[in-house]
């Protein structure tokens, strides 16, 4: 096999296609097959950093991760990272270049960048057996298909057969996958090679009549029936909707292995970004994550999380609106702990000048750690490692602000604390495993808790299995041989038009 493709592609956002790319790639890479994952345009706030400081989508690096592979800028080339409702940083193979609205977008930016695109498709395809691209939202949103380069843009560019997935789970399944099929063009339609039901509940073989006729009408065989099941979400690509369904354990928590639980808050502030930072501690028996935007929770909660946001003065605002600066204030001064990371530690500090993002100037912070903050023009992109706790590190940053820690009671990676209030742009940290547990053995003890870590508990390896999980899933369960076909052969030739087409 050299330098075969597939794009998956899916009835409408959250349909499953991160999921099953990355299922497919781990179901690649055990056969022996070397993979890579690609995105060709991800409109995300989740972010992570490669080994030479290119900035691309969470999801993707997972993805790379199923592969067994490297992650580069080459597998996300254009990362749009959302600002407010109408514009977005624009991320180009890796490095931010901008800062451009919805109107400017569509004017014409994307299809200059079609040709970026597939030069590190191919590049991939050059150095892979095999690349496995995930499409964005629908292909068939025909306002936005003439300057396409992420889903039937780039199958047409570069010959890409198209496996389109739907969410049983929301109902109308066999709608969305003719309809979807429907209002493509004759020549789009001609690279949709066939179906894949995600979220499936039940039994099978009531499914396969609507299987069959779906076959009748389009042409198209039906690739899988994915069943339903929890914790498989990776990392989540839309920072903008509250969600941590990328948590390794999702909302079940495995009892706790000394006498009690640890209750961690996490503020869903505007803009929430790296949020999976958190899965870490959801991973861990007895610790239990919740979101929350209540003062009372927060403040009855035995660790309060601020995390990153790419709006940092306007979440600073919001904390304010709601009585939540006031709650973070409370558990500072009756020293019950609180952790800021990225934007978080930036609003913990005592001020903030900003005339990059937001351009508000200076702009007093919660005043809760001795770190002043000024935005940089250049974004801080690095994979840092070091010690904290006693325990070795390593994390990664994305940050515009540049902190000046002047004071605190000690260093915490590069930020510090003072009292229980704990501060740093490090994404990341708690996925080391023995720094982890020494920060909630010191989170433990603050919050008058008899929690005690579980001594053997894996970041990594659960991470692992979860993939190996997602190439269970398709292993398992979708038509593994017909995928194998279309990666190598592309799709076949005659698949019948199903009218009307793209108008």
């Amino acid at each position: 096999m050299t330098g075969g493709g597939l794009l998956i592609a899916g009835t409408t956002s959250d349909a499953g296609k991160s999921v099953v790319t990355a299922g497919v790639c781990r179901w690649l890479a055990r056969r022996g097959v070397k993979v890579a994952p690609f995105k060709a345009q991800n409109m995300s706030l989740n972010s992570f950093v490669t080994r030479d400081g290119a900035e691309i989508g969470r999801a993707q690096a997972m993805q790379a991760a199923a592969a067994r592979a490297e992650p580069t800028a080459l597998m996300n080339p254009v990362l749009l990272k959302p600002g407010g409702d109408r514009t977005s940083q624009v991320v180009l193979l890796g490095r931010p270049v901008g800062e451009l609205d919805a109107r400017g977008w569509r004017a014409g930016r994307r299809e200059r960048l079609l040709g970026t695109v597939t030069d590190c498709l191919a590049e991939l395809r050059r150095t892979h057996d095999a690349v496995i691209c995930e499409g964005a939202g629908s292909p068939a949103e025909i306002n936005l298909r003439h300057g396409d380069i992420v889903n039937m843009g780039l199958a047409r560019a570069a010959r890409l057969p198209v496996v389109v997935v739907g969410d049983i789970d929301r109902g109308g399944v066999f709608a969305s996958f003719f309809g979807t099929t429907a209002l493509l063009s004759p020549e789009d339609q001609a690279l949709v090679a066939g179906y894949v039901v995600n979220k499936f509940r039940g039994d099978v073989t009531l499914l396969e009549p609507g299987l069959r006729m779906l076959r009748d009408l389009t042409g198209r065989p039906s690739l899988g029936v994915l069943p339903y099941a929890h914790g498989l979400g990776i990392d989540e690509e839309d920072g903008l909707r509250v969600s941590l369904r990328g948590t390794v354990r999702e909302s079940s928590v495995a009892p706790p292995h000394g006498r009690d639980v640890l209750r961690v808050a996490v503020v869903p502030v505007p803009l929430m970004s790296n949020f999976t930072d958190v899965d870490a501690l959801a991973a861990e028996p007895g610790v239990v994550v919740r979101l929350t935007d209540r003062p009372e929770e927060l403040a009855d909660a035995d660790l309060a999380v601020v995390p990153g946001t790419r709006g940092t003065v306007r979440a600073l605002a919001w904390l304010r609106e709601r009585g939540l600066a006031d709650a973070l204030a409370r558990r500072a001064a009756e020293g019950r702990p609180v952790l800021g990371i990225c934007g978080g530690f930036q609003m913990l500090g005592e001020r903030i000048e900003d005339e990059v993002e937001s351009r508000a100037g200076t702009v007093p912070g919660l005043g809760l750690l001795p770190v002043r903050v000024r935005f940089a023009a250049e974004k801080t992109l690095a994979r840092p490692v070091g010690e904290a706790l006693g325990e070795p590190v390593a994390g990664y940053e994305i940050h515009h602000g540049v902190a000046e820690v002047t004071g605190g009671d000690e260093p915490f990676l590069d930020g510090c604390r003072a009292g229980a209030v704990w501060g740093t742009h490090w994404h990341g940290s708690l996925e080391s495993d023995g720094f982890r547990r020494a920060f909630l053995r010191r989170v433990a003890a603050d919050a008058g808790r008899a929690f005690v870590p579980a001594p053997g508990t894996s970041f990594a390896a659960l991470r692992e299995e979860q993939l190996d999980r997602l190439g269970d899933l398709v292993e398992e369960h979708a038509d593994t041989g017909a995928l194998l076909r279309l990666i190598e052969d592309g799709a076949p030739a005659g698949l019948p038009f199903v009218p009307p087409g793209a108008p």
